[in-house]
């Protein structure tokens, strides 16, 4: 596997908009990577099976500060594909309520609540390899 897909959330994030921030971030990394879903299966009874994503997304936690560093990190990287969760969105009542007050805030007053990282293995493996598991 030379490539690699994490989602990394964010320790100052309550439990339910953690999981929420987590399903939000394979969303995002599925629909940019088609490739990661596998065709549909079958079972024994013949009954249909949506497929699934093929590689293992491990999901890692951060502190805040961490996360607004790592995002900085992977995004000035161009092999590194970084997709964000983020307080103005979580906030927001519509995308387009999203889009506007994002386009008015600065970087350094978002407060990322994930990350969800894909590239090469050998760059990912940079960025998050000091992160412990989320449990």
């Amino acid at each position: 596997m030379t490539e690699k897909l994490v989602v990394v959330i964010s320790t100052d994030t309550p439990v339910g908009v953690a999981l929420n921030t987590a399903a939000l971030l394979g969303v995002a990394l599925g629909r940019a990577n088609d490739e990661i879903v596998g065709p549909d299966t079958v079972d024994a009874s013949g009954n249909k099976h949506a497929g699934m994503c093929t590689q293992p997304i491990p999901v890692l936690r951060a502190s805040g500060e961490r996360l607004h560093e790592l995002r900085d990190q992977a995004a000035a990287r161009p092999d590194v594909a970084v997709h964000e969760m983020h307080q103005v969105a979580q906030q927001a009542r519509t995308y387009e309520q999203m889009a506007d007050t994002l386009a008015g805030t600065k970087p350094e007053d978002i407060t990322y609540l994930g990350l969800g990282l894909h590239g090469p293995k050998k760059a990912i493996d940079s960025l998050v390899g000091a992160l412990a598991l989320y449990r």
